[in-house]
């Protein structure tokens, strides 16, 4: 599955979430870092839906950027 995250640059490093995935975040020092944990924090998320028995939310969620003079 492909889950959209969300990566912040936050003082201290960085941070992210997956909008798909209620209260799935992590953080990291950098942008690998962050992604990296997100991947391994998705994991683990969508293991503990199954072990409670609840289903896997589909990624429905997409992004675009768009161009405005500034």
């Amino acid at each position: 599955m492909l889950y959209l995250i969300v990566i912040e640059k936050t003082e201290t490093g960085h941070s992210a979430y997956s909008p798909d995935l209620p209260g799935c975040v992590s953080t990291g020092a950098t942008r690998e870092e962050v992604e990296q944990n997100m991947r391994e924090a998705i994991e683990f998320h969508l293991d503990g839906l199954k072990l409670e028995g609840l289903e896997i939310p589909q990624p429905t969620t997409s992004s675009a950027y768009v161009e405005v003079a500034a």
